[in-house]
């Protein structure tokens, strides 16, 4: 990741800086299996410094944007480079604060504490990822407040007070406009910094094209990027919903056509079919044959 980073020309101050951090802060054998390796990376030289830089200064991330900016890759990303064991938690409306900090079981007859996933986050210096954190409950994500704050401990009910370690910090994601969402208080929001995720840019997304798919042909890459920008702007003007706008649909459908299914066929799999109505699926059929010709199979797209 860190070479990945020099040659993104991430500022190399920063980069000394994290390089510092995996330093001082090895992570334990306990946790090392946690530290995630990435299949994606994410491409954006500012975004990463702001991001970066916040979770050098001890703070904790908010990454906020619509779909398919790549607040997920981020987060998992930033925990690759800064060498730390992840957690992710799904975040949901019947999240309590038992499912976030732990709960009592039984252990052979013995009535013991089950630490939970911000717990041991917090135990071992890792980054919790709090995925989609507008969907729970206020109430549950309060629990939170000292854990997020400059106090940095965690508050277990019957048991000990911890104190995070150094090296631990959260990065939550959120989605504006989804179902059951809702809007984060200030209380929550304050213990925060805010990083807008833009939409990924045609070149990003053709360097994120390339690195998946070696032999794709570079007009092709092109294409495909032109076409998810393209399928953007409909969404951004009400033509088409957000269901078509799907970077994992588009990933997939090149990946079967890599496999030998026709491209066509392949795009209706990972893109077209998600619109569940005729008159939205014409639409997207549209800008995708604008595109690219319903007869490209798999010799014309990869090389080799």
């Amino acid at each position: 990741m860190l070479d990945f980073l020099k040659q993104e020309g991430i500022d190399p101050y920063i980069v000394e800086e994290i390089e510092r951090f995996r330093k001082e802060h090895p992570a334990s054998p306990e946790a090392a299996e946690r530290i995630p390796t990435p299949r994606y990376s994410y491409y954006g030289r500012e975004i990463w410094e702001a991001a970066a830089t916040a979770l050098l200064c001890g703070e904790h991330l908010l990454l906020v944007g619509p779909k398919a900016t790549g607040k997920n890759v981020l987060a998992e990303n930033l925990a690759a480079a800064f060498g730390r064991p992840s957690w992710d938690i799904s975040l949901y409306v019947n999240t309590d604060a038992s499912s976030l900090i732990g709960t009592d079981t039984f252990d052979q007859g013995r009535v013991s504490f089950r630490p939970g996933p911000v717990y041991q986050c917090a135990r071992l210096g890792g980054f919790g990822v709090l995925d989609e954190i507008n969907m729970a409950k206020n109430e549950a994500l309060a629990v939170l407040h000292a854990t997020l704050d400059f106090r940095r401990v965690i508050d277990v009910p019957g048991y000990d007070r911890i104190h995070l370690d150094e090296a631990t910090r959260f990065i939550a994601t959120m989605n504006y406009g989804y179902a059951g969402t809702r809007e984060l208080n200030e209380a929550l929001c304050s213990r925060f910094v805010v990083v807008d995720m833009p939409p990924m840019s045609a070149e990003n997304l053709k360097k994120l094209l390339h690195a998946e798919f070696p032999h794709l042909r570079e007009k092709y890459a092109e294409q495909f990027a032109a076409l998810f920008q393209a399928l953007r702007k409909k969404c951004a003007s009400s033509e088409i919903s957000s269901k078509s706008l799907d970077m994992r649909g588009l990933l997939a459908a090149i990946r079967l056509a890599e496999k030998g299914l026709p491209l066509d066929r392949a795009l209706a799999l990972g893109i077209t079919n998600k619109s569940f109505t005729d008159f939205e699926r014409q639409a997207v059929s549209d800008v995708i044959r604008a595109r690219l010709p319903k007869s490209l199979d798999r010799s014309r797209l990869f090389e080799g």
